[in-house]
């Protein structure tokens, strides 16, 4: 598998839906995504999705997002098809990345786009770095790192960047804490996956090796 240094770009990504499972029909009503390159957002992509279908009271009081703005917004597939455009072959992050990575397989799936992703996920990482944190609710982890919160929470383009500043953050603190050279998109996703127990000697033995071996790779979407 291919890796990256965190110089090169990775698409950093939150989805608004009707609910929480799409396998029994919720689908997305919103997509927020950053492009960010050197550690700065250089792009960006948003856009309101009509389901076909009026979502709930509840998801009205969020997320903000009415009915009404729904029924004047594109459609599934035409909003999927530009976000396939912006996504590109770019490493995918989310918070809580099994949620946006399920609705995203889903919904390339009712189109015949289904195709491989990679993602990594700023929750499980944090929850490795950050022990003693509340909670890893991507409000709590942003106010722990004393993020500004620019716009309204629970709609995606805000957190999509909130994100992506947390995940900024969390590469900034690696390299502090372990004196890391670089560090692979790989070791992000290894670390979210592994024990608590074994984080510590895994992230000092991979800053060692980035010394030693200073390689700049590139990744993708695949993994």
């Amino acid at each position: 598998m291919q890796t990256f240094t965190q110089i090169d770009p990775v698409i950093v990504l939150d989805f608004e839906t009707t609910g929480l499972y799409p396998d029994n029909g919720d689908r997305v009503i919103e997509i927020g995504a950053v492009l960010l390159r050197n550690q700065e957002i250089v792009d960006q992509f948003q856009s309101l999705v009509n389901p076909g279908f009026f979502i709930n009271r509840e998801i009205e009081t969020i997320t903000g997002i009415s009915n009404d703005m729904l029924s004047e917004a594109p459609s599934t597939p035409e909003v999927m098809e530009q976000f396939v455009k912006f996504i590109d072959t770019y490493p995918l992050v989310a918070h809580n990345a099994s949620f946006d990575q399920h609705f995203l397989e889903t919904e390339l799936g009712h189109f015949g786009k289904k195709r491989p992703l990679n993602f990594s996920c700023t929750l499980r990482i944090a929850r490795r770095l950050y022990p003693d944190v509340i909670n890893y609710k991507l409000e709590t982890l942003v106010n722990y790192k004393k993020i500004p919160i620019n716009g309204q929470l629970h709609r995606a383009l805000a957190d999509a960047e909130m994100a992506a500043l947390l995940w900024v953050k969390i590469i900034e603190d690696l390299k502090s804490q372990f004196g890391f050279e670089h560090i692979s998109f790989d070791l992000m996703k290894k670390i979210g996956k592994m024990n608590k127990e074994n984080v510590v000697d895994l992230l000092q033995k991979e800053a060692e090796d980035s010394r030693a071996n200073q390689i700049d790779t590139t990744g993708n979407l695949f993994g």
